[in-house]
């Protein structure tokens, strides 16, 4: 091992490593799969997130829209109740928490801090007060959509489907609601998956900072849900006055990193279609429904056939976003367990995370840099959503006292 690569180790280990999105949850509920097992074709762990000192985790709560139409909030409460039942069964390990302070405590007592995030809008199913009560259990970000367009905030997955009504403006009145109900929680806004005009919206009304919980760079590949240039320069300067800005967290999917995967997964994306109908058709004839496990293994099957890209393409987007927006504002939002075997080669789970320290040490970025993208970044848009909740709270009520 070299002093270069010993000295980038040393940091990787000192630094506190958060990740934004994982969608383990889903694996948790459909597979009975316990963190303290074995990866079993999985990205996440406990041995893997302590060997790449993965200090917090936040889970994506995130409800299949077809497959569960009618019943969001019950899958939601299912996921919900299936993270915190990991962190109940494994509290030697594990420590659920729902604030900055909370990461750093589990950090010291060297435990995975486990936080969530909702994915998805749909699954508030158009109720503020659900909303509340996503928060109350602990929720700390909602995606405003997934793939999916909600009726109140637009998506970038579906944008170009004429048959989807979509906003007029990128967000109705009831999705500004949405935003400012979230500003006063003290809920990250995360912009990953809306489409431009929703994008451009939620900058123009969020008084908080806002993050990319799972986005890459649309420079470097044109897929709609990477953020073009203008954008991620627009999240580094989100929030109101005095706001130090939001983050922009890059997702590891090797469709948002590479252009020839996103090309070659679009080519035979009508043939992985066909084959999960038949699939689907074959199940009902059998008196049942294709699960969802069944449908995720089936297309990545399909998937797998296209060669992984280099990982030096992930630290091509990490290095574009820190140039564009800023080293402050910069973080890792991997999509573990969402995207399974489509990693860029290299990465696997996170105990490879070190890697990527490694490699952004050998081209030039420092300790203090690496500790701020690590980590760092995050933490500090954490604690500013939840500061300027709490004064805006705190000044409502003064205000109120005194009109009383």
């Amino acid at each position: 091992m070299t002093s270069e690569t010993q000295n980038a180790a040393d940091v990787h280990r000192s630094a506190l490593v958060i990740d934004t999105h994982a969608d383990t949850p889903q694996r948790f509920v459909d597979e009975g799969f316990d963190l303290a097992g074995p990866l079993d074709g999985g990205n996440l762990n406990l041995d893997s997130a302590r060997e790449g000192n993965l200090s917090a985790i936040f889970f994506a709560i995130f409800v299949e829209p077809a497959r569960y139409k009618g019943r969001y909030a019950h899958r939601a409460l299912e996921l919900i109740d299936a993270v915190k039942l990991q962190a109940a069964r494994r509290a030697d390990q594990v420590a659920f928490v729902s604030s900055p302070e909370g990461i750093l405590t589990a950090q010291r007592a060297r435990k995975l801090a486990m936080l969530m995030g909702i994915e998805g809008g749909h699954s508030i199913e158009g109720s503020l007060a659900l909303l509340r009560q996503y928060y109350a259990l602990g929720a700390r970000y909602m995606t405003l959509t997934w793939n999916n367009s909600n009726g109140w905030a637009d998506s970038s997955g579906d944008m170009d489907d004429a048959a989807i009504p979509h906003t007029e403006d990128g967000l109705s009145d009831f999705g500004e609601q949405v935003i400012a109900e979230m500003n006063q929680l003290g809920m990250m806004v995360d912009v990953s998956h809306v489409s431009d005009r929703t994008f451009d919206r939620v900058l123009a009304i969020s008084r908080a900072p806002v993050i990319a919980s799972h986005s890459s760079a649309r420079a470097l590949c044109n897929a709609p849900r990477n953020l073009t240039d203008d954008m991620i320069r627009a999240v580094a300067n989100s929030g109101g006055p005095g706001s130090q800005g939001g983050v922009v967290m890059v997702n590891f999917y090797s469709g948002f990193l590479s252009q020839s995967y996103f090309d070659a997964q679009r080519a035979i994306q009508v043939e992985v279609n066909q084959a999960v109908e038949e699939m689907k058709k074959s199940a009902q004839a059998e008196g049942r429904e294709a699960s969802a496990v069944e449908v995720d293994h089936l297309e990545r099957a399909f998937y797998d056939r296209i060669p992984r890209p280099p990982f030096s393409l992930l630290i091509d987007h990490i290095d574009h976003i820190a140039t564009v927006g800023g080293i402050d504002h910069l973080g890792l939002g991997s999509d573990f367990d969402g995207i399974f075997g489509q990693l860029p080669e290299e990465i696997n789970s996170p105990a490879d995370l070190p890697r990527i320290t490694a490699a952004l040490m050998a081209r030039g970025y420092s300790a203090v840099d690496c500790r701020k993208l690590l980590g760092g970044n995050l933490l500090r848009v954490f604690r500013e959503v939840e500061q300027m909740a709490y004064t805006a709270r705190k000044t409502a009520n003064a205000q109120d006292c005194e009109s009383s």
